[in-house]
């Protein structure tokens, strides 16, 4: 479960018991929230931001690559837990300093450790709550 206001993110474990980590969230007008399913999961994801995505930084002018492969440079960061058949995912961060914010396009973030740990516990399938 995702609490965007908080901005933590608690992997339930049972018995009462549960993992905290600190997110980064949506920035106001690009929040997701609702409850959906873990549909897949990637190591080190090529990362394409969406057309939506790419036109609205080129109109501040920052120009988005079509493609980044994975890697140390990508902003999904080490892994990938995608939600549904939606364009979020909870991911890592090659900018690690910005956890914590509401800065991503609706995305959830992690660190690069956080989400390996997450990545390594959660199951395809697995349901994923995200409130505001």
């Amino acid at each position: 479960m995702i609490d965007t206001t908080e901005r933590r993110l608690y992997y339930i474990l049972g018995d009462g018991k549960a993992l905290r980590y600190a997110v980064g969230v949506g920035k106001e007008g690009l929040e997701w929230s609702g409850r959906d399913t873990i549909s897949s999961k990637k190591d080190w994801p090529d990362w394409r931001p969406p057309a939506e995505m790419r036109s609205r930084e080129a109109s501040k002018g920052r120009f988005l690559p079509a493609l980044v492969a994975g890697g140390p440079n990508n902003p999904l960061g080490a892994r990938a837990l995608y939600i549904g058949n939606t364009l979020y995912r909870v991911h890592g961060t090659n900018q690690p300093w910005t956890v914590g914010q509401a800065n991503s396009s609706g995305c959830i973030r992690m660190t690069n450790d956080d989400v390996i740990d997450l990545y390594d516990r959660v199951k395809i399938g697995a349901q994923i709550i995200v409130r505001h």
